[in-house]
């Protein structure tokens, strides 16, 4: 369907407005106002590609003719490549050797603990994190972010790991790695230690924010390590349905008290939907005014949080989704876990993560703006200014769909999709399950 020429059109596209920019860094600019279509936010397109650029933007049935080979996409949808911006590539594909039974969080915690124990050497971290960047690639992902276990002897198997699969990977996926530890192990000299290693990768300095009495230290000490390596920050913060854990608060404090001037983004945020107005409300406004942004992980709260033996849940985990956009808090999301002890599904497909968000916190009266959380958003909490968005001078890497609307697109698992990295269309296969079978 793709022309293997360097210089085609698609026509007949739409894509969603909030995806669209007028700037880019091509040297042809030509660009017609496009007009809307059916649907309100999306607008009806036809695109220039010229050797895996994006050159012209013109609407759809004002040009005449065209000066290259001619696609139809027959009104259907176009995205740009997704961006992942929090995974757990190292814990992922292990449900099958070491399942979480009662598929609490305590017991997840657990489970990888044994399962690191028991089976991670360099071959086995390495194979089932390249699986993930496997499907991931294949769905049309182009930039992910990883947290990575790091306590401990990890710290020297995992982000060497990481780095060899960076590396390999490197003309197709964008990768950042992010420590992962309690808090208090800042607190220690392998905490600094560990904060060195990461600088050395190029990575960011994270980790999970627990409430306990010395939690404003733990925070102050994070935020210290990070200012003195020029590091950014990105943390789990109150992954629990305790409205007591306003860890979100004390991060967002330390970020104003020390002027930081790196990007925070913290994770989860779960209490925040089980906490008082009044609560919830100051700890939205310490987020703004700190400049952090917030991921949700609607997949794997969905499926950890408010879990009890015979009962059902009575939340859906998510954070306060509406409330930290119209706040003006940058809000992503993302797949998190897949297919281990914290989350025993999963596919690190960034549309699935879309549509089952949509549906679980109800994102739907606001397409236009929640179709950036999985785009543009966490790429700018990435600092990747030209990923995730389209527009003249940006790299023709998009996901294209069969389907014309939004409605369409999110009751289907478009298994059909077409991606285009650099203009040309990728092997979109998926890698199969039994690789990982001796690992199992």
């Amino acid at each position: 369907m793709i022309p293997l020429s360097n210089h085609y059109w698609l026509t007949n596209t739409r894509i969603p407005s909030a995806l669209m920019v007028r700037s880019g860094q091509g040297k042809s600019r030509h660009w017609l106002t496009p007009s809307p279509a059916p649907s309100s936010d999306l607008l009806s397109v036809d695109l220039e590609i010229i050797n895996g650029s994006i050159t012209s933007i013109a609407t759809s049935g004002t040009l005449s003719s065209y000066t290259a080979p001619a696609v139809n996409l027959q009104n259907g949808m176009v995205f740009p490549c997704f961006v992942d911006i929090h995974t757990h590539l190292d814990k992922g594909h292990i449900w099958e050797r070491t399942p979480n039974l009662d598929r609490t969080f305590t017991s997840a915690l657990t489970q990888i603990q044994i399962d690191s124990d028991r089976y991670w050497n360099a071959e086995d971290v390495y194979r089932r994190m390249e699986f993930g960047l496997k499907c991931s690639y294949a769905h049309g992902t182009k930039a992910i972010r990883t947290h990575i276990d790091s306590g401990g002897k990890l710290a020297d198997l995992s982000l060497e790991v990481f780095r060899s699969l960076q590396q390999e990977w490197q003309d197709r996926l964008i990768l950042q790695p992010v420590c992962l530890v309690a808090l208090d192990y800042y607190l220690t000299p392998a905490g600094e230690k560990l904060a060195d290693q990461i600088a050395d990768l190029g990575g960011i300095l994270g980790g999970v924010a627990f409430m306990n009495p010395d939690i404003e230290a733990q925070v102050d000490r994070a935020f210290t390590l990070a200012k003195e390596r020029k590091l950014n920050l990105d943390l789990h913060s109150d992954e629990t349905a305790d409205p007591d854990s306003i860890t979100l608060q004390y991060i967002a404090a330390a970020a104003i008290r020390y002027h930081y001037q790196g990007n925070v983004v913290c994770g989860h945020c779960c209490s925040l939907s089980v906490q008082e107005s009044a609560i919830a409300k100051k700890t939205i406004a310490l987020v703004k005014k700190a400049g952090i942004g917030v991921v949700s992980l609607p997949m794997c709260n969905l499926y950890l949080q408010d879990r009890q033996s015979g009962r059902t849940p009575r939340w859906r985990g998510v954070t306060l989704l509406h409330e930290l956009q119209q706040a003006g808090v940058p809000v992503a999301i993302a797949s998190d876990n897949c297919r281990d002890p914290f989350h025993a599904f999963g596919d690190h497909d960034a549309l699935e993560v879309f549509s089952m968000s949509v549906k679980i916190a109800h994102l739907d009266n606001s397409y236009g703006n929640w179709c950036r959380s999985i785009t543009m958003t966490p790429a700018d909490l990435m600092g990747l200014p030209t990923v995730g968005r389209i527009g003249v001078g940006f790299p023709a890497d998009l996901v294209l769909f069969r389907a014309r609307n939004y409605g369409e697109l999110l009751s289907r698992p478009q298994h059909d999709r077409i991606v285009l990295r650099a203009g040309k269309a990728i092997d979109t296969t998926l890698p199969d399950y039994a690789e990982l079978d001796d690992l199992q």
